[in-house]
């Protein structure tokens, strides 16, 4: 017979490319992990994961019972979280992705009240820039900057995103300010690594874009902020980076004559958790945490009235 708890492991297993990370993911023992995949194998009377001494893989069975396994597990979820939701309570696994600077900053903070308040939640947040595929890797919900374009997903407004061009006042006075598109090319520039080099802007005409000269790149929003704080150059950033530094006068936003191309913050969930609770609840309880105007844009907007 297969057990519950076998087929979980095995879809850990899965996932996490390797026992060990399995075995962290659902906090019990390497040999507890090799135990339970192997009594699902001998119970399936198949070979579901290849082993070597480098890495392990799926075998054409193991794909095969992967899809299966997934949506099983959603559904004794579901039904969990169906009965508990009778009784108005919020509980269960909840699994969400969202980007390195805007989770450290603003995401992990709005998520404390909502755990609080729904105890029965086990929540698993996970931060990463790269793009994530929230079917494939298994995520209830996604929180983006920026547009997220699929089908399959059901995608929802958080808050508005601003972007600003800021440097410190020692970058500033030694360097001079820019007051144009002109002005800025001559500047160095601090980069984001990840993305096209660019910086676009929304001028009378549609957008202009201009490709600054590069003194540092760097894949995360956070070093860039400290970089300019450093006065080491200019940087585009989101305002939810440089809030308080600009409230404070460490960084100061330039006026060039036109506004940086803002963004959205998006959480993002597949259509067919359309109707889970805990994704609705999340969603409300995010927006109101950063509120609309957003709390980080108020400070900045209070600093410059």
């Amino acid at each position: 017979m297969l057990k519950l708890e076998g087929v979980a492991t095995f879809v850990a297993v899965a996932e996490g490319g390797s026992i060990s990370e399995a075995a962290r993911r659902i906090g019990v023992s390497k040999s507890v992990v090799s135990e339970r995949l192997a009594d699902l194998e001998r119970a399936l009377g198949a070979r579901l994961v290849q082993r070597t001494t480098r890495k392990m893989s799926l075998t054409e069975d193991g794909a095969a019972f992967l899809l299966r396994s997934r949506r099983i597990l959603q559904d004794v979820q579901d039904a969990a979280a169906e009965v508990a939701e009778r009784r108005g309570e919020l509980v269960g696994g909840l699994r969400l992705a969202g980007p390195v600077s805007f989770g450290t900053l603003h995401l992990g903070p709005a998520l404390y009240p909502f755990l609080c308040d729904n105890p029965g939640i086990d929540l698993s947040l996970d931060l990463d820039d790269r793009f994530i595929d929230i079917a494939a890797d298994g995520y209830d919900a996604v929180v983006r900057s920026g547009p997220i374009r699929d089908d399959r997903l059901i995608v929802r407004r958080l808050a508005p995103s601003r972007r600003a061009l800021v440097a410190s006042p020692d970058y500033l006075a030694r360097y001079g300010e820019p007051h144009s598109l002109e002005d800025l090319v001559t500047h160095r520039a601090i980069l984001y690594a990840n993305r096209e080099t660019d910086w676009r802007f929304e001028g009378a005409g549609g957008l202009v874009s201009v490709r600054p000269k590069a003194g540092l790149r760097v894949n995360n929003g956070l070093v860039m902020r400290d970089a300019a704080l450093a006065g080491l150059g200019v940087t585009l950033l989101t305002t939810f980076i440089v809030h308080r530094e600009v409230a404070s006068g460490a960084l100061r936003i330039l006026d060039i004559g036109v506004d940086p191309k803002g963004a959205e913050i998006y959480i993002a969930h597949p259509r067919d958790r359309s109707g889970s609770r805990k994704v609705t609840a999340l969603t409300e309880c995010l927006r109101r945490a950063f509120g609309d105007p957003p709390y980080w844009d108020r400070q900045i907007g209070a600093r410059r009235d």
